[in-house]
């Protein structure tokens, strides 16, 4: 593989011109595909094969009026008691009116008339429904919506429209460019050149622009949830600068060591290129791994965010190599322009890089490394490995505390933004009536007859009734047919407390012996709860699969068993920890205010999964960066020890910029309203700093330095077994051995 790398890379300097054209032939047609056949986004998170999905489909089928979205406008008077005065009843009244004739909606319920009206008369619940789901509510369908109630607020009432349809696409805005605002600060402290940070930044905007548009492009064939356009943009800016940096800095480093620009850039990439090709593969093979939970909106998440990772490992190794071309020697800092082939610089001074191979640089070069930091880093933690060891295994076990205590749900209106309608409105009936009327329940009663359905519904309530936690049951309402009825239940508790999850358990039990009707138990709250139990049991299936992964690919990568197995306990350690951070923020609330979080609880249902995928891969990312180093070192006939002290001097720099690009790119979305995104962004941010710098740059080490020369142990008939995929480039190195007598 380095061998047909080495010569893209080549090819791309030299006909520079043509791939930059061809790349910017792509953005524009991509982004005009993206203009005419953008679809909407999903807000809502559908789980075929679940009780709650199989309602829903019996509503759409049998009961369509009821199958729309709905809406529930919260009314709170100016005072106790007024809703029962005719002046109130007049607001009520034509509030109503007004709610009924909006666009897109098929009618209103006058509380008035069913009694949704608090027990102190001062607040009331507007019932309105929408003749389509809340996915297909136009966004001027929503407005109307929001602006209902003019005359009444003008009155000196509060009026509050929620429920389902105000969910929506979160919004991206400038508190993101924060994140790429430091990443390019942290490139030019790493390049200093100007011209290698913003080239390396330009290569990445380029790469996520190309796999967002391809993305939007086919919203409209397939269905997104609103979350992941922003996954896929968050991961793709992260890894487009990253695998940017890596082979920029490589380049770099054989023009100090004297290559001419062509060939510089060919080892570049065939080098650093084959870990950028194989830690871009084992994002993508983890993120289309969530197909295999067979979890529709999930798979398009993962296959959504491993379309950009491809697209930008594409763009690292053909458009990277051709914008290289252009700079020239201008990617290094100015005084290292001018550099003889020696690999000394015009002032007599060594030229100092981080792949440099000590093997083959000048003694004095060679002090100079010695004294940077990676290096004392490394003889530090090996000197001191046994201690190392047991302080960060102690200290990620003491943040990985919180993580059994960790509670999955669908993000709801209680933890929105405050001031966000959705959350105004849920704060007012939570006030006025209990948390217990935000997260209602359907019950939905089919019989073969109307006079089976008709007799099911008086037992089907009963049992409702007498359920714990149940405050009330609605009366049914009937399909025109008479084979269908719905009816309303509303718990003692909001919807992701612990007790309405059991509730939706003891409800299916009790009318599971009901013989001549099916009774399903659906609504918003069932669905989340269903959502999250599946996602919970698949989490177990999804790790094994990942951590196997795992193994099986370092073991192609460093021919050895305890290396792959030493990288997945310290990838478990990450995520046990990160686990523990985010619960202990977004769930418990701890320093909740720092990351401007407004109201803690569970977390969202698919983030523990979708951050093992994206952890895993970034985690490989900075042990193959870092390891292979050390494998090479040790190959070539340096001890187990000065091959891992090697190893992470050459490296250090370079994944610590990496680290810190990825954490501010992730960082940036801590500053969105969004919950969910908030989230995300805070998980990932936190996990790469922890894999990076305790795992990877601590940790590893130390275990590689106490481990020895077992550490590359392989059964010999296990090595042959083998492929050999040739990340460390030995075959491009006799390649060029015998094509030209120029040194890799």
């Amino acid at each position: 593989m380095a061998t047909l790398l080495y010569r893209l890379g080549r090819g791309a300097l030299r006909r520079r011109r043509l791939v930059v054209a061809l790349w910017l032939v792509v953005l524009v047609g991509a982004g005009l595909a993206a203009a005419t056949l953008r679809g909407p986004t999903a807000s809502n998170f559908t789980m075929p094969g679940t009780e709650s999905q199989r309602a829903l489909d019996l509503l759409a089928e049998q009961f369509p009026a009821a199958s729309g979205a709905t809406g529930t406008i919260t009314v709170k008077a100016p005072g106790d008691g007024q809703l029962a005065t005719p002046q109130g009843q007049a607001v009520v009244q034509e509030l109503v009116q007004q709610a009924g004739t909006l666009p897109g909606v098929v009618g209103a319920v006058n509380p008035l008339q069913v009694g949704a009206v608090s027990p102190n008369g001062r607040y009331a619940l507007v019932q309105v429904q929408f003749a389509t789901g809340a996915d297909e509510v136009t966004d001027e369908q929503k407005t109307a919506y929001e602006e209902v109630g003019a005359a009444a607020k003008a009155q000196g009432w509060q009026v509050a429209p929620g429920g389902e349809v105000l969910g929506g696409e979160p919004e991206i805005g400038s508190t993101e460019a924060l994140g790429v605002v430091v990443a390019a600060i942290v490139l030019i402290i790493t390049f200093g050149s100007l011209v290698a940070a913003g080239m390396t930044m330009l290569n990445a905007l380029i790469g996520v622009g190309v796999g967002m548009a391809g993305l939007f492009a086919l919203s409209g064939a397939v269905q997104l949830t609103s979350t992941a356009p922003i996954l896929a943009l968050m991961l793709g800016l992260a890894v487009g600068i990253d695998y940017s940096l890596f082979i920029t800095s490589r380049h770099r480093q054989n023009l100090l060591d004297g290559l001419p620009p062509d060939e510089a850039v060919g080892r570049a990439v065939g080098t650093a290129g084959s870990a950028v090709v194989f830690a871009g593969a084992t994002v993508v093979i983890a993120l289309a791994g969530l197909a295999v939970v067979d979890i529709p909106f999930l798979t398009v998440m993962g296959l959504a965010a491993a379309g950009t990772v491809t697209v930008a490992v594409l763009v690292a190794i053909t458009l990277q190599p051709a914008l290289l071309g252009f700079a020239g020697r201008r990617v290094l800092p100015r005084r290292l322009r001018a550099v003889p082939t020696d690999g000394t610089a015009t002032d007599g001074t060594a030229a100092d890089e981080d792949d440099t191979d000590v093997s083959d640089r000048p003694a004095a070069t060679t002090t100079n490394e010695q004294n940077r930091f990676g290096f004392r880093w490394a003889r530090l933690v090996t000197r001191f490995r046994v201690p190392v060891i047991l302080v960060g295994l102690l200290g990620l076990g003491l943040l990985a505390l919180p993580t059994p205590d960790m509670r999955l749900a669908l993000p709801g209106a209680a933890t929105a933004a405050v001031g966000s309608p959705a959350r105004v409105a849920n704060d007012l009936t939570v006030e006025g009536f209990g948390p217990g009327f935000t997260g209602r329940l359907a019950v939905v009663v089919a019989g073969d007859s109307p006079q089976a359905t008709s007799a099911a519904v008086p037992q089907v309530t009963a049992l409702l009734q007498r359920t714990d936690n149940v405050l009330a049951v609605a009366p049914p309402q009937l399909s025109p047919d008479g084979r269908t009825a719905l009816l309303g239940v509303v718990p003692k508790t909001g919807p992701t407390d612990a007790a309405t999850e059991t509730l939706v358990h003891d409800i299916r039990g009790s009318v599971s012996g009901i013989r001549d009707a099916d009774v399903l138990l659906t609504g918003v709250t069932a669905i989340g709860i269903d959502v999250s139990e599946k996602l919970s049991d698949a989490l177990p299936i999804y790790l094994l699969l990942v951590v196997g992964l795992s193994v099986l690919l370092l073991m192609l990568v460093f021919r050895s068993l305890l290396v792959p197995v030493k990288a997945a306990l310290g990838f478990l350690l990450t995520v046990a920890a990160t686990f523990g951070i985010t619960v202990a923020v977004f769930q418990q609330g701890h320093l909740a205010d720092l990351v401007g979080l407004d109201t803690p609880g569970p977390l969202i249902s698919f983030l523990p999964i979708l951050l093992i995928g994206i952890l895993f891969g970034l985690a490989m990312d900075y042990e193959v960066f870092l390891v292979s180093r050390m494998r090479e070192d040790f190959v070539h006939g340096a001890t187990a020890r000065q091959a891992t002290i090697s190893g992470m001097g050459h490296g250090a720099r370079v994944v610590t910029a990496a680290a810190l690009i990825m954490m501010s790119v992730f960082g940036g979305f801590v500053f969105l309203d969004d919950p969910v995104i908030k989230s995300m962004g805070f998980a990932l941010a936190v996990g790469v700093a922890i894999d990076a710098f305790v795992v990877r740059m601590t940790i590893v080490p130390a275990v590689m330095s106490l481990l020895g020369d077992r550490a590359w142990w392989l059964p010999r008939w296990l090595d042959r077994a083998l492929p050999n995929v040739d990340i460390e480039g030995e075959g491009l190195r006799t390649h060029l051995t015998t094509q030209t007598p120029t040194r890799v």
